[in-house]
């Protein structure tokens, strides 16, 4: 068997830091050694509480975006700016409002989680047979990530994802109306269970969005929840599953020992991680890199449903060439016998497809 199939994760995910200066017109461009025209972007300022997560992509399109921490509908205002062209090696921020708060005001810090998906497709279910649900999108199969656009029907029912492996997680948000961010997956209990992005509530039921059901090889499930499949509501899913050597969707129990911690194999060396307790009291979701401040004893955290800036002075995750370990007793990362989710994207694989194993950095 393969070690991997993707040698290079910056063809399919890059992070990127940059400092806002107020201008009209900016263009990021990935620090990578490969170019990547980004899908999804998710940007947030790292110093300021003031300006909210902003997500955008080519499926929706430009100019069009959701607040991650929040449950506001989209905001699909052209004159509000926001990502104005996604690039061959970036994307560009255009001239509005949210161009001189969110994502580029003068002397705020920001970093960009930046995924690439590629494929196009147009679903017509009645024609095609596959799902219950019309849908478009953009897919890649060789990175495991789709995003996919569908309107709601108000019945249970099934969409096509764009991929050939059934998802290890999906992330499914209304877009016309204010609503959670309603995330599934198979580190949850089941998929009765979600969590909502947007908030720091531990697992619980809501059979209605998922409709129980666990997505297969071709389609996931909606229910008949307003938050993800209400009758002519609009609606964009984030599809994932595990790719060998460079992305991983799981599930660990803390040990609550910073000494002796809780090692979480992934098969590469991580450039982002995402952690959330799943059980018990209510805790953030806490994201890591591998490009904002510290490495190890000082890796730095963003909390996906807050506002807040970057965590500072602390180190609660460890990056190493075949995963992570979470070196504290602070319940958001390692309480005693507290299970957690985590998504977590390559730097590098462990080893590569020739065999050749990677370096801790």
């Amino acid at each position: 068997m393969a070690y991997t199939t993707v040698d290079n994760p910056e063809l399919y995910f890059q992070n990127k830091l940059y400092t806002g200066d107020g201008s009209a017109s900016k263009a990021i461009t990935f620090d990578g050694e490969e170019n990547m025209q980004p899908d999804w972007v998710w940007v947030k300022s790292r110093n300021t509480a003031d300006y909210d997560h902003q997500a955008t992509d080519s499926v929706r399109g430009v100019q069009k975006t959701l607040k991650i921490n929040t449950d506001g509908a989209e905001d699909s205002n052209p004159g509000a700016g926001g990502i104005g062209s996604f690039n061959t090696n970036g994307f560009t921020i255009a001239e509005g409002s949210i161009n001189n708060t969110n994502m580029n005001n003068s002397g705020t810090t920001y970093v960009a989680w930046n995924w690439k998906a590629g494929t196009s497709f147009t679903n017509d279910a009645s024609s095609t047979g596959i799902g219950t649900i019309d849908s478009t999108g953009s897919a890649s199969t060789t990175a495991g990530f789709s995003i996919v656009s569908f309107t709601g029907t108000g019945s249970n029912g099934t969409i096509k994802h764009g991929l050939s492996t059934a998802l290890n997680a999906i992330v499914i948000r209304r877009r016309d109306s204010g609503n959670d961010w309603r995330v599934g997956g198979t580190g949850l209990t089941s998929f009765v269970k979600h969590l909502n992005l947007n908030s720091s509530a531990s697992e619980s039921d809501l059979a209605a969005a998922f409709n129980s059901t666990a997505p297969t090889s071709s389609v996931f499930s909606v229910g008949t929840s307003a938050s993800t499949n209400a009758s002519s509501g609009t609606f964009i899913a984030l599809c994932f599953h595990n790719v060998q050597g460079y992305s991983k969707f799981g599930k660990y129990t803390g040990n609550e020992d910073a000494s002796d911690p809780t090692y979480i194999y992934t098969g590469f060396r991580p450039s982002f991680v995402m952690v959330k307790k799943l059980t018990g009291s209510t805790d953030s979701w806490f994201l890591h890199d591998n490009r904002r401040d510290g490495f190890n004893t000082d890796n730095e955290y963003m909390r996906p449903n807050e506002a807040s800036v970057e965590g500072s002075g602390v180190n609660r995750l460890n990056i190493f060439s075949n995963g992570f370990n979470v070196p504290t007793t602070d319940k958001s990362h390692n309480a005693d016998g507290v299970p957690y989710i985590y998504w977590a994207f390559a730097e590098s694989p462990f080893v590569n497809s020739s065999g050749v194993p990677t370096n801790a950095r």
